[in-house]
This record gives structure tokens, C-alpha cells and sequence, in this order.
């Protein structure tokens, strides 16, 4: 069997930080008191704001 080629492991990476983030988002919404999350509180979550920091 061959080994997996680069982009396929960096697929993988991928899918697996989306799946976090997903998770993330649930957690979160599962214990907010308002029916939604607010965009302000989805940013926060996904550190939004600290990844726009960094990139500065």
C-alpha cells in the first residue's frame, strides 16, 4: 500500500481543524441563554479576531 501523498495529509489537517471549530461552535451554542449566537460571539469562538492579529 502506498503512502498517503502531502495533499491528502494536509486534507486531513483540514477537515480536522473544521470539525474543532464545529464542535467549538456547538459547545458554545449549546450553553448560550439566546435562541442564536451573535456574529460578535461566533468570531469570538473561532478567534476571529486574534487570527486578523496575527496576520498583521
Amino acid at each position: 500500500m502506498a503512502p498517503p501523498s502531502t495533499s491528502t495529509v494536509q486534507d486531513d489537517h483540514v477537515a480536522l481543524a473544521e470539525i474543532e471549530l464545529c464542535g467549538e461552535l456547538m459547545i458554545a451554542a449549546s450553553a448560550a441563554a439566546e435562541e442564536r449566537l451573535s456574529a460578535d460571539r461566533i468570531d469570538e469562538v473561532l478567534m476571529v479576531a486574534a487570527e486578523r492579529a496575527a496576520c498583521r
